[in-house]
């Protein structure tokens, strides 16, 4: 996924499903398109929160 998508679905209305490449669910919240990385909630866990690279991220379809 690139940054501009990743901010698209962090700013959608739609609920998205969304994974990191290790096959986990995950939540937008925040995306830094400058450098490319979002900050991600794992699972149903608020406190389990990474930044990762937005190419890690995959859009369910």
């Amino acid at each position: 996924m690139n940054a501009e998508r990743a901010k698209e679905i962090y700013e959608s209305k739609d609920t998205i499903p969304v994974r990191l490449d290790s096959g986990e669910s995950v939540w937008i919240e925040k995306v830094d398109t400058a450098n490319g990385v979002a900050t991600v909630q794992v699972g149903n866990s608020p406190v389990d929160t990474q930044t990762v690279a937005v190419d890690r991220l995959q859009e369910d379809r």
